[in-house]
Order: C-alpha cells, then structure tokens, then sequence
C-alpha cells in the first residue's frame, strides 16, 4: 500500500471501504464489477451509477425461472406479478421512511414523467403560485409552464446557508414574480401553491436537510400571506422535493418532514432498470389532483358511446395508465438488496469520504507560479453537500481550461465523467457568474446545450463533474487527481498561446535549431485523396488541383436515412471502404470486405443523389441503412479572409467538399517520426502501456506528406508553394479521437495513442494540434478540365521561420 493511501485510511479509514459491512468496497469492485478492471475509471454516478453484476445476475435468474404475466390478468402468473409490484412499492416506501398509512408509490418511465404528472395534474389557479430553488433540474422548471399557463404565478428563490451548518438559519432570496396572464382575482374558493427543491442539487452537491425543507417552506407560507391571496387557512401549500439525485446516496426521512410530492429514478440508486422511476405522494396530496386522462387499468367502468366513466378508488390504480412496467418493477427488488446489505448509512459516509478528499485536494492544486489550478463550486462544508465535485481548471495566467478539453482528455485516460451544465441551468448561471444577459448572448453566439461550446469571450459555459457511487474506490480518486496534476498543472511556466506567443509554445515541443530561415529543401513525398468523407482513399504520382482541394477529393459523403452526416466517430466502420478515382475512366470505384462486388459509379452523370441499388451496397458495407450523397459542384473562387496579413477563415462555402476546415492537410514525416519516438519512450517508461507501436503518416488522413527539415517546422508557415502552385496556411489541425482508430485484418479497433501523446505535448488552448490546415490561392478560372497538378517529388517552398498564424 503506497504512503498516500496509509495517509488517506488514516483519515477516513473508520467510514471509507465498508469496514462494518458483509464485502469490503475491494471485494465488491473485484466480484461484481469486472468490467472496470481494464484501467477505466467511472466518475459520473450522478448522471447514471452503475449496475452489479451479482445484482444482474439475481434479475436474470429471477426472470429465467419466474413467469411473469401482465398484473391486469386475473390468471395465476397475472395475481403472482400483482403481489410482486406490491411489494415493490412496501419496498419503495420502506426506503423512503414512507407510511403506507399516509403515502403511496406510483410507478412512472422515470423521475421527469413523475414530475411532469404533478405538473398537468395540479389545481393550478390564477392565485395559485410555484415557488422553485433556482437550483433545479430542468425537469422541475418545466412545471413552471403548467403554472403560468394557467393564470397562476411563479417566483424563484435562491436558496443559501451562511453558516453551513445543516440546521442553521438559511438566507432565502425571492427573484421577481411571474406571471403571463391576469384573471379575475375575486372569484370565491381556495387555491394551492407547490413549493418545489431538490434535496440534492445536481450541478453543486448542496443537500437540504429536513429542517430546510421546514425552513424554506415557512418562508414560502410568508410570501403568500404577503401578496394577500387570501386568507391562509384556505390556502393549502405543497412541498415537492426531486430526489432523484439525493436519494442514490442517503435515504429521504419523510416522517420527520412534511413533504407531499418525492420523485426517485432507480438507475441513479442501483444502475438498472432504467426508464423506470416512482413518484410517492402523499394520500391527502395526491386527492388534490386533477387528471384527464384515463388509461387502461384506471376505470372501474366505461360507456364507449355515452359520455361516462367511473374511475378507480386507488390512487396507484388512478395515475398508472397502461400496463405499468412490471418486468422493470420485479428488477428493483434486487437493486434494494445491494444497497441494504452495504446501508444506505455507510455508503453516504463512504462517498463523503472520498468527495471530502477530493475536494481538498483540487482546492490545494497550485501552479509554480503559485496561483490556483481550481475553483470549485458550492459550499465547501462537507456535511451539507453529496458526493459531488464540480468544477473548472485555470491556466498560470487566469485564463479558463474549457470543460471539454478536460473531458476529451479525461477519455484519453480511461476516466468517464460529465461535462456541462447538467440541465441545471439555474445553479449554472449562479455559480458561474453568468447573468441573463450573459446567457441570451452566448446563445447568440451559436452556444446551445450539449455543444462543444465551452468557451466564449473566455469565460466558461459550463463545469467538469466528478460525481461518486457506492462502488467508488480510492484508485478511481487517485487516478483522476493524477490526471489532473500531469495534464492541467504547471510546472515550468510558458506563456500561453497568444498570437505573438503562439510559436514559442508550439517549438518548445521541436528539436533543432530555432529562429533561424529554413535551410532545408522539403519535397512533396505522398499524395493522398479521399473522395468520399470518412472512407479511406488512394495514393497517386500525380493529381490535379481544382477549387475545392484535390480533384474530387471528399465530393462524396453518407447520411443517415435521418439525414445525419456520417463519419468514423460515429461509425468507425467506414475505414474499411476504400474508394479510388479512375480519371481516364471517370469512375468513381469503391470496395469494402462486406460486399462481394466492386461498385462503379459514373462521375460525369452530374447526380448528386443516388438510385436505390448504390445506396443499399453502401448500407451492407457499414452495417446500417444508408445513402450516398454528392456535393453540389461550383467553380466559384474561395473567399480567404485575412487579419493583418494572416489567413483567418477556415471555412468558405463556395471553396470547400465535405472537408471540416481546410481544403488540404499536411503532415510531414519529420513530425510523425518524432511522434513515434515520444510514443514509443513512453511504452518504455511504461511497460503497462503495452509495446511499441509505429503510426504511419495515413492515419492522420492527410492530403499532403512533406519530407526535409525539422519536426514541426510546418507550424510557422504562413505562405509556401507547392511547385508552381502557392497555398496559404490556416493554422494548425485540431486533431480528435479519430485517429485512434486503425484497421487490422478487416476488423476496426481503438486504442489511446496517438492522440494521448500528442495532447502531452501538443496541447494549445484547450486544442490537440497536428500537421497544418491548407488553403489553394487559385490564380485563375479553371476552363475544360485544364487542371494544374502537383507531383511526388515536387519542391516545396515556405516562407521563413516567423511568428504562426493565430490558431485561438
């Protein structure tokens, strides 16, 4: 055992591992997780925590050996199945500190349909108000639509504790009331307001202990009494709480608080099943509701003809339209065995412990010029938040790491976490500082949900998540705090990639001579095209220019039959197709090892879609339905937009295919060899890492293969010829996971290198750069096919050695 996790037990040793439990947190991982032995690292249990395989195993063996019929039927498998949904729901309560006497489980597809059932059922009226903790999941905002459509208010309240302690006095801040409609605000009758929190807040971790809950509601009594709805003893006010993420880690106590509405998801407690979650509600709640619709199961009688129906007394039986899940519902049990074997006691203590070491260690990470690596969002007391770490990095300079450099490199070594904003808008706006304004403008700016957009005007859009379950161990933690050090944290301190700057960050990674012109002569050393995206291509002598790139390089793609773009990140797949131009033929010929015959596809037809036998030899070769699309042709020149002499535009309509920025890429073998190297003492360093490799110059999908001069010496070109031809730099390529995968006997498989190696070192604002984005400067029309060529062999001459073109 290394000294770090002595010193690790010594704190936390009494709460960390299930030391009182019947396995320990070793023997779990090793017996019922197998499938995290190959070095992944799983950190996002706040978004799905993971299934035991004892726990699927049970299920499996329950399913194989139990018949189970639909709880409608009155036959024996039907009444059997009854009586397991029954204990389902005992088991539900039970967990919850629930009643049977005051509460009831309905089973729901999940925690958002509980929380949209609450929604279109409530007795909305104009007097009625939803009141919400800024901190909610989206899932409980939308509520918000049901209320104000009804004519009925709605005010957000920030909710925070100065004290940190867990029954202390909470300072709530009301933000200004809604409303979308006016009504007559004399009509005679009572009303309900619903009060809805979270009692974990997904995006900080922040818990809310029943005595806030009390709190937060008394506060909520007050606000009504002061916009005088009318007298309060006819006014009732309802108290929801999302426990979907809370309840994973510690268990609600709902007979120590009054609470009417609690929503759970079972894959966030036990990992599966999925698509399966309850709402528990309170029986004097839930007569409160209003519901139109009625389902199968739901109605004592019906008349098809006559407008009558006489629905059930239960109020399980009232809101489960259908036939409920029943199969999802008999897996539960096995899920609650998991967590009562360990207690839900011990795992909230063991995931405390190893968030609580988290957190302090990020918060004590310094770069050598002695500034923070770490801001971390949310209250820093230990007992008032979940086991979650959210966060985002900072550079020596001040400036902001976005979330998605951290997850993609975070996947480069094995270590699966969130990014974003969780669809908790609100606790990201608040923590990040962001106002209204702020957010309708990087919504402008093209920022949506789920984008890579992670970044603007230099200010983050979201955070990274770390988020622990109950099999969590403290190599998970390590591996992550080390990835962490080795790849965010400054040891020797370099500016940072600004346009005057940008070409000392990117030589400190070259051997060889600096600042001095180029004294080595470079030669076109392979050409590469690749006519449609994603497939593999050919090599030629000799190929013509056109005002796209290379002749028919990329003019081809697939799509979906939804019309999505198809690529090798998607489908990896697609290396398998090679595709080849026959010029004196004017062919396009494309071969892939699932399909016996060769396709020939005439290039001069001009068609830019595809009868029905083309596409269904494309939708063999990768595996699912397909259909080739051209790209419209046009001569028209391409627009290169420039800044103070420097190319900027990376993409111009009218100039490119189906390429992501540049008409042509360009690598040099120097770079690749030099690559090589670093991979391969790195397997020496490492011999866990496996043997050494070699990649070749193709798996970077280049145009162009340069030989001569120095490693990377291609990253300080702003203008060069290719024999007669003149080309302008767009800057480096931002490489992705792509060119991990390779293809080996017909089979396609995926490994972390190169791309783990090149982010070591290659790494430039938050982008992984390799070879360099070319654009053609087109010295005239092209007429009749005249298209110039370029040549292996071909001389290639760049400017000198001076400041990069600005790749931020």
């Amino acid at each position: 055992m290394d000294k770090d996790k002595e010193q690790f037990l010594k704190e936390f040793g009494a709460d960390y591992g299930y030391p009182d439990g019947p396995k320990s947190v070793d023997d779990i991982r090793a017996t019922e997780f197998k499938r995290l032995q190959d070095g992944i690292v799983y950190l996002d249990h706040a978004g799905a925590t993971l299934y035991s395989e004892l726990q699927m195993e049970a299920i499996f063996k329950d399913l194989s050996t139990t018949l189970y019929a639909n709880p409608h039927s009155q036959s024996d498998a039907g009444m059997t199945t009854s009586d397991i949904v029954r204990e389902a729901r005992e088991q539900v309560l039970d967990y919850c500190n629930a009643s049977p006497m005051d509460y009831r489980c309905i089973f729901t597809s999940g925690a958002t349909a509980s929380l949209k059932l609450v929604g279109e059922s409530f007795p909305w009226t104009y007097r009625s108000c939803f009141m919400y903790s800024v901190e909610n999941h989206n899932s409980v905002l939308g509520i918000r639509e049901y209320a104000l459509q009804q004519g009925a208010s709605a005010c957000a309240i920030d909710i925070e504790n100065p004290d940190n302690s867990c029954t202390g006095s909470l300072k709530i801040t009301r933000h200004p009331l809604q409303r979308r409609c006016f009504l007559n605000d004399k009509a005679p009758g009572g009303a309900c307001s619903l009060l809805a929190i979270p009692s974990e807040c997904n995006f900080s971790g922040t818990k809310l202990s029943t005595d806030h809950v009390i709190a937060v509601k008394e506060d909520f009594r007050r606000q009504i009494e002061g916009h005088n709805y009318h007298r309060l003893d006819n006014h009732k006010l309802l108290v929801l709480v999302d426990a979907a993420k809370g309840c994973a880690t510690e268990k609600l106590d709902l007979r120590s608080c009054d609470i009417d509405f609690v929503v759970i998801s079972f894959y966030k407690m036990f990992g599966y099943p999925t698509g399966l979650g309850a709402l528990i509600v309170k029986n004097d709640a839930a007569k409160l509701l209003r519901k139109t619709y009625f389902g199968g199961g739901t109605v004592d009688a019906v008349i098809a003809d006559v407008d009558f129906v006489k629905r059930r007394e239960g109020i399980e039986e009232w809101f489960e339209d259908g036939s409920i899940s029943f199969l999802s519902i008999a897996s539960i049990r096995h899920g609650f065995t998991i967590l009562k074997s360990l207690t839900p006691g011990a795992i909230s203590r063991h995931t405390k412990a190893l968030c609580t070491f988290l957190r302090r260690t990020l918060l004590d990470l310094r770069h050598e010029n002695g500034t923070f690596v770490c801001t971390i969002y949310g209250s820093q007391n230990p007992k008032n938040v979940g086991p979650i770490v959210t966060f985002n990095l900072k550079r020596p300079d001040g400036s902001w790491h976005g979330y998605r450099e951290v997850e993609k490199l975070a996947a480069l070594s094995g270590i699966q976490l969130r990014t974003g904003c969780f669809c908790n808008p609100g606790a990201c706006a608040k923590y990040l500082g962001l106002t209204h304004q702020d957010i309708l403008s990087n919504l402008e700016a093209g920022h949506v949900c789920w984008d890579d957009c992670d970044l603007v005007d230099g200010r983050p859009t979201g955070a990274v998540r770390v988020s622990f379950g109950y099999m969590s161990t403290y190599e998970d933690l390590k591996k992550f705090v080390d990835f962490i050090r080795s790849s965010f944290v400054s040891v020797h301190i370099r500016p940072h990639a600004s346009k005057e700057t940008m070409h000392d960050a990117l030589a400190s990674s070259v051997s060889g001579p600096r600042n001095v012109p180029l004294e080595p002569r470079f030669f076109v050393n392979s050409i590469n095209i690749y006519p449609i995206k994603s497939c593999s291509g050919f090599q030629k002598e000799s190929w013509p220019l056109s005002s796209t790139g290379f002749l028919y390089d990329r003019e081809w793609l697939l799509k979906s039959l939804a019309g999505e773009v198809l690529t090798q990140k998607k489908v990896p797949e697609m290396c398998l197709l090679s595709a080849f131009i026959d010029l004196e033929q004017e062919v396009l010929i494309v071969e892939s090892p699932q399909c016996k015959e060769k396709l020939e596809i005439k290039i001069k037809h001009g068609l830019h879609g595809y009868d029905d036998s083309v596409n269904v030899w494309f939708s063999t070769a990768i595996g699912r339905p397909c259909y080739l699309v051209r790209r419209s042709k046009s001569d028209n020149r391409s627009c290169l937009k420039r800044k103070n002499g420097h190319a900027i535009c990376r993409e111009s309509k009218d100039g490119l295919n189906f390429v992501n920025e540049g008409q042509f890429l360009l690598v040099t073998e120097e770079s690749v060899r030099d690559l090589n190297n670093r991979i391969n003492s790195g397997h020496e360093a490492s011999p866990a890492r496996g043997s050494s490799t070699q990649i070749g110059p193709d798996r970077f999908r280049p145009n162009l293969v340069i030989c001569g001069g120095h490693p990377y010496a291609e990253d300080t070109w702003k203008m060069l010829r290719i024999g007669r031809e003149p080309f302008t730099s767009l800057g480096g390529c931002n490489r992705c996971q792509m060119i991990n995968f390779r293809c080996e006997g017909g089979r396609v498989r995926k490994s972390s290198e190169p791309l783990a190696t090149l982010a070591s070192y290659r790494r430039v604002k938050g982008k992984i750069l390799f070879g360099i984005l070319l654009t053609y400067e087109i010295p005239g029309d092209f007429e009749n096919g005249n298209y110039p060529l370029l040549h292996i062999g071909d001389e290639v001459y760049p400017d000198e050695f001076s400041t990069v073109v600005d790749k931020s």
